[in-house]
């Protein structure tokens, strides 16, 4: 009797939530994938509007936006379409995929703020110009670098280090961290050890070196009363920023990280499933985070996103003048906008529309 009901019970690949919760997981997913996806296309735009005018650094903040739009778009509508099927599709070579996907796309994007912490570093030891401290070329090769450097991870459990298999409620997969136990224990601690741990460890340095030496700056302008140079305001405004995109990713990983180490040391059937699938969620809507952050705290960003949205619309489109440093956020810069309306032309003598001021990704 046990061998005949062993095929039913061990279809790894279905779901083990209740039939409403499958529904709202997947419009929860559905939700995440269509912001992720919007938000960090108007990243991309932003960006390639202002390409000709680039600092080097901010390539690194394209790459993060990449990597979390690959995410949405490679993995997202699968979830989706697995949970209102109340079952994975595609069973075991879908599963190898998506898992690959996720961990592809998860040490890229860790490996990204790594690197561009350090470089944030290495830009305050000398507040000059950027192109000064890092080149074009420097930054293309660590773009590379964290792309190859995930791949390599990605393809060690496809070539027996560590394994992919379905997450405990089965409508997801990734490492497989409970079959782990034995044979895939050095994978799990030296993933952990190098690709978190240490990551962590080397942001939360980067960014409290540069908050000290910020601190002194600012606590020697107030004591000799010169005013605080431009510069040191902008690298404060660019550190708020960098330490809210750091801090939100690693958040919504860690209580994912957490749960699956824990399954490695205990037996993860005791995990309900209701219970691994909140880990889960939190983890996939880092790639929301940064968009919204950019659109909250960086004014620039957000007024030349509503311009963009007017644009499209037809409604209006507003001039931004070309005075805004490119540098800066724009947070005290007064405009005086000139916009237009569907179908009424403008008088000759407005000025022209620009967009050579698109924002500063930091």
């Amino acid at each position: 009797m046990d061998g005949w009901m062993s095929p039913i019970t061990m279809d790894v690949y279905a779901s083990t939530l209740s039939p409403a919760l499958d529904i709202l997981f997947g419009f929860y997913m559905l939700v995440v994938a269509v912001f992720s996806i919007m938000g960090n296309v108007l990243v991309l735009v932003m960006a390639f509007k202002r390409s000709s005018r680039m600092k080097p650094p901010e390539l690194l903040s394209v790459n993060l936006a990449v990597t979390d739009l690959g995410a949405a778009i490679s993995m997202y509508p699968l979830t989706v379409a697995s949970a209102w099927n109340h079952h994975w599709l595609g069973g075991e070579a879908t599963c190898i995929y998506y898992g690959l996907a996720g961990f592809f796309f998860g040490i890229a994007s860790i490996m990204n703020l790594t690197v561009l912490a350090i470089v944030r570093f290495a830009v305050s030891l000398n507040l000059r110009s950027l192109k000064e401290n890092v080149s074009w070329k420097q930054v293309k090769m660590l773009c590379l670098w964290c792309w190859l450097y995930a791949l390599m991870w990605a393809l060690f459990p496809i070539l027996g280090w560590g394994r992919y298999g379905p997450e405990p409620f089965g409508l997801s997969c990734s490492l497989a961290w409970g079959q782990m136990k034995h044979e895939g224990f050095s994978f799990v601690i030296s993933m952990f050890c190098i690709n978190l741990l240490a990551p962590t460890i080397v942001i939360t340095c980067c960014y409290l070196g540069i908050a000290i030496k910020l601190h002194f700056i600012y606590k020697k302008s107030l004591l000799s009363s010169n005013p605080i140079p431009n510069v040191v305001k902008l690298q404060r405004r660019m550190l708020v920023i960098a330490i809210l995109v750091s801090v939100g990713f690693i958040s919504c990983w860690s209580p994912y990280g957490m749960v699956s180490l824990w399954s490695i040391f205990h037996d993860s059937n005791t995990i309900p499933p209701e219970v691994s699938l909140l880990p889960c969620m939190f983890a996939k809507s880092s790639t929301v985070y940064n968009p919204l952050i950019y659109y909250i705290f960086s004014m620039k960003f957000k007024r030349e996103v509503k311009q963009l949205l007017a644009m499209c619309q037809g409604l209006k489109l507003c001039n931004v003048p070309d005075a805004i440093n490119n540098n800066s956020f724009g947070d005290n810069v007064d405009n005086d906008d000139v916009c237009s309306r569907p179908g009424v032309a403008l008088p000759p003598n407005l000025p022209t529309v620009t967009w050579s001021n698109i924002v500063t990704l930091r």
